[in-house]
């Protein structure tokens, strides 16, 4: 199977040049790619993306790609905050202990809940500790290849 990366790449290139209103028609799509992927798969890549459906303009919906100078700059503060205040990620199983430097937490909290991380279920912050709960299957090293291809100075 290909990797991830090229994966999300093929998909935001299907969406560009399609008017899909289905995900068993992307699913099609990417397998015609290459790519046999799950439905649980394609839907964390549609978040990754952050795909939204809108209207044609008659009586049906299709995906479509964010405008990505809109996206790319809301996250880029976001992917600062988390750059600026993350110290070390330890994880026991499927909970992880984030150390940021003193007072940082809560930015980082809020960066990686907005940043909308499929990998995690959810976040709470203290002063310089964020306690990380991942979704059931997803593991450390998932997180990691995330933080690799959407923030690569964390490891």
């Amino acid at each position: 199977m290909k990797q991830r990366h090229d994966r999300l790449e093929t998909l935001k290139s299907i969406i560009k040049k399609n008017k899909i209103d289905s995900q068993d028609a992307l699913l099609q799509m990417l397998k015609a790619e290459g790519f046999d992927v799950t439905q649980a798969t394609l839907s964390r890549d549609l978040k990754i993306l952050k795909v939204g459906k809108i209207s044609d303009g008659w009586n049906g919906y299709y995906y479509s790609l964010p405008e990505n100078e809109l996206v790319a700059e809301s996250e880029k503060s976001y992917i600062q905050d988390v750059r600026r205040g993350i110290v070390s990620i330890e994880f026991s199983g499927n909970i992880g202990v984030i150390k940021t430097r003193a007072g940082h937490a809560n930015s980082v909290c809020v960066a990686l809940d907005v940043l909308g991380l499929p990998e995690i279920l959810g976040t709470v912050a203290g002063d310089d500790t964020i306690f990380v709960i991942l979704r059931e299957g997803m593991t450390k090293e998932d997180l990691q290849e995330d933080f690799r291809e959407r923030i690569p100075e964390i490891e």
